[in-house]
């Protein structure tokens, strides 16, 4: 690998019911606390099990919250984004960005000490049986003469 880390940047917009436990997500962020440096945007810390967004499966720990109800999140200190989306509503619009980590090295490489991804077992039966034919033949075959 040549120690780059790639993402995939991608945006989608995600509609949830809020439930009895609300949203059901917890954010991070701000301009009065980055999460990400010199990012002051509002980011997903983590997803309540069961909950409104755990249900859907779209958003994600780690998300980074754009929008809620089309009110964009730039440049909003941590509490008023919390009050945002406390008063969001019982159904709230969010535009999410998703950052995907991307494989930048060569596929199929690899280095000393690791595995091939075939188990030995699968190769040494079919030679194995192979052999024990082979040598039944010849012993039949030597039988003969």
């Amino acid at each position: 690998m040549n120690g780059r880390v790639d993402y995939l940047v991608t945006e989608e917009e995600i509609s949830l019911t809020r439930g009895p436990s609300g949203l059901g997500f917890n954010i991070v962020g701000g301009t009065d606390q980055h999460y990400v440096s010199n990012d002051s945007g509002i980011y997903v810390s983590s997803i309540k099990e069961n909950g409104a967004a755990a249900l859907d499966g779209r958003l994600q720990e780690g998300d980074k919250i754009l929008s809620v109800n089309g009110q964009d999140l730039r440049n909003l200190l941590h509490q008023d984004a919390v009050d945002l989306f406390r008063n969001a509503g019982y159904a709230v619009s969010l535009r999410v960005q998703h950052r995907l980590q991307v494989q930048n090295g060569p596929v199929g490489h690899r280095s000393e000490g690791e595995p091939s991804g075939i188990p030995i077992a699968l190769v040494l039966v079919p030679v194995f049986a192979l052999t024990m034919v082979a040598a039944w033949a010849f012993m039949r075959y030597r039988k003969q003469l």
